[in-house]
């Protein structure tokens, strides 16, 4: 049984319904609406508990197809903060899994379209998961090259859109100033 969870303020206000039928209804669009649905939902799913969930539909927005200008970017910004947000604030007695193992899986086996941007996101997420919640072990069976984090700087500002280095630096780096002393 799950239980209700605070919303969280860096993403937009679900409605009281919604499955997984929202993100299959754009098709194989991954543009800006389904950025915005991936969002709402993500959202949606860490309200009703369900924060393992929450986590990876943020996964699903971050591999949304966008140039950078899309107005949607404007009032939602790429969901880093909101990533750290649901770390931060997942109860001890609600699932969320080992989300650095999770990205450390997902970014070592990322497809095409759009690979590298897409690795490097899920790259960056892994670190502000290293840094908010410093006691999820890395998966040692699971042989990887850990990204340092100027490289994951380096490469979002290859592969991402404008100002996105810069504003995972600021999520990564307040995630770090915030951790449990």
């Amino acid at each position: 049984m799950t239980r209700p969870l605070p919303p969280c303020p860096y993403l937009p206000v679900p409605p009281e319904r919604m499955d997984a039928s929202a993100l299959t209804a754009h098709g194989e669009a991954r543009d800006a609406g389904f950025y915005l649905t991936a969002l709402i939902y993500a959202h949606h799913l860490w309200q009703r508990g369900l924060a393992a969930r929450a986590v990876l539909a943020i996964d699903r927005a971050l591999g949304a197809d966008l140039r950078g200008d899309e107005v949607v970017l404007q009032q939602w910004p790429l969901p880093y903060a909101a990533q750290a947000w649901f770390l931060r604030h997942t109860p001890a007695d609600v699932f969320i899994g080992n989300p650095r193992v999770h990205f450390q899986h997902l970014a070592d086996r990322m497809n095409e379209p759009r690979r590298e941007q897409r690795r490097w996101r899920i790259w960056a997420c892994w670190a502000i998961c290293r840094a908010v919640r410093p006691e999820f072990p890395a998966d040692a069976k699971h042989i990887v090259a850990e990204p340092t984090e100027p490289e994951i700087f380096d490469r979002l500002s290859r592969y991402g859109v404008t100002d996105e280095a810069r504003m995972w630096q600021q999520v990564l780096n307040g995630s770090k100033k915030q951790r449990p002393q």
